[in-house]
């Protein structure tokens, strides 16, 4: 899921070591979920979430797992999304962390492994076998070494319409190419809406818009799937012709008036979205269930059409999940936890906050969900991952530094990715070789 710039650990530690794990050892009777403890003990869990579903849905699996385990106590801290991943790696120095934590996967989960406990032999076999995408949280990306992080849902980068607004602006279709995307930008402006808004509404993550969402879509518009390791190895450079000429195409949009004009400093892009001022947004499964809470049956996915010609991927993938610390002193405890996620009361409680559980054979009750489902369950599109995910994390350091001014138009496209590109040549040559790592 998406990255931010790590903030200097010393500079943080002293509030690290104020967030502690509890101590000692209880014994269990069973590492089953429906185990009793044979005393009560407590477990901590930090989460980055914010007020998004899954900081929802985390409580409901809290409560449901406690409500079957009353010797367990699962106290949930919500640490602030600009520093989490530096306040964690410091709690790690000084052993004082959490004993489950939030963790983005793909190489974040890689680069933050040293203090994370490998799930497998830990969680059973049967669970894991469970879960989907475990691949994108394991050395090598290769399950079978095993993963640090058990899913909490399966996640898309996608975009969202207003079905009234397409309908009123005279819309039959939505967009599946750049030029049909500006025909229906020309209309929408004319009916009165703000064609596609940006800004950094419902994120922790900044000041400005995250741009992975639109740029993981650029880059599904140009190569495939198995093309993009080439952007992590450099046989892709990001400063390429190719490259150069689709985020041209993308600051375009609002040099046409196909977004607002005010997209570094927007922050109730969400709002407009919701009330109907705007007619489209690109965002996240995290806001689906705001999204349907608000205007109900008149809100729909679509793959943004960022391309020549129709787009057939789709990023769903496992974006982030709960690790458990090497220091903890409960792993037990933890794994079982972990273990009673993939379970039908787990699964549950992920669908009930407006989630897509990551389990085989589970199901979504929000329609929206679905429809993004069946983007590639039905109608063959390829998956992909989340970009920000694969690629180095310095690279995504300095794409959040500028590409937010590419789409703004203070930046040009060859600049900014003249800014990646030598972000990705000071790589260490074991982080821009032939495998993940």
């Amino acid at each position: 899921m998406r990255k931010l710039t790590l903030i200097t650990i010393a500079a943080i530690s002293a509030a690290a070591l104020a967030a502690c794990s509890s101590g000692g050892t209880t014994p269990t009777d069973s590492g089953s979920p429906s185990g009793t403890l044979a005393a009560p003990v407590t477990i901590t869990l930090w989460h980055n979430y914010g007020t998004e579903q899954n900081a929802k849905a985390t409580d409901a699996l809290i409560k449901a797992y406690e409500a079957v385990h009353p010797n367990v106590t699962i106290n949930a801290v919500a640490q602030p999304g600009d520093n989490y991943f530096a306040l964690l790696q410091a709690a790690a120095v000084s052993q004082s962390g959490p004993d489950l934590a939030t963790m983005w996967t793909g190489l974040f989960t890689l680069a933050n492994k040293s203090y994370l406990t490998n799930l497998k032999g830990l969680v059973p076999d049967e669970a894991l076998a469970k879960v989907q995408g475990l691949q994108w949280s394991s050395d090598g990306f290769n399950a079978d070494n095993g993963s640090y992080v058990m899913p909490l849902e399966k996640q898309f980068y996608i975009g969202f319409y207003n079905k009234a607004a397409m309908a009123k602006a005279g819309v039959s279709a939505v967009p599946t190419t750049w030029d049909e995307l500006t025909s229906a930008c020309t209309k929408l402006k004319a009916a009165g809406y703000t064609p596609l808004v940006y800004g950094n509404g419902g994120q922790a993550l900044g000041a400005e818009f995250y741009p992975w969402y639109d740029a993981s879509y650029l880059m599904i518009g140009k190569y495939s799937v198995d093309q993009w390791k080439d952007l992590y190895n450099g046989n892709i450079k990001w400063n390429s012709p190719d490259n150069i000429a689709q985020f041209t195409k993308w600051a375009n949009l609002e040099k046409s008036g196909c977004t607002n004009s005010d997209i570094l400093t927007k922050t109730d892009n969400l709002d407009a979205f919701t009330s109907g001022k705007a007619a489209m947004m690109i965002d996240g499964t995290w806001d689906t269930q705001k999204f349907t809470d608000a205007m109900k049956d008149n809100v729909a996915a679509f793959v943004p059409p960022f391309s020549d010609t129709p787009i057939k991927g789709v990023v769903e993938y496992p974006g982030d999940g709960f690790g458990i610390t090497s220091y903890s002193q409960h792993k037990d405890v933890a794994a079982d936890f972990l273990t009673f996620m993939t379970g039908d009361a787990g699964v549950a409680a992920i669908n009930s906050a407006g989630l897509i559980p990551d389990v085989t054979g589970s199901t979504t009750t929000n329609p929206v969900n679905q429809q993004m489902l069946d983007f590639a369950e039905t109608q063959g599109f390829t998956r992909y991952p989340m970009l920000d995910n694969v690629i180095q994390g310095d690279v995504v350091d300095t794409g959040n530094k500028v590409l937010p001014s590419v789409l703004a138009g203070k930046m040009s496209p060859t600049d900014a990715l003249g800014q990646m590109n030598t972000a990705w040549d000071n790589l260490a040559a074991d982080k821009r070789g032939a495998d993940y790592s």
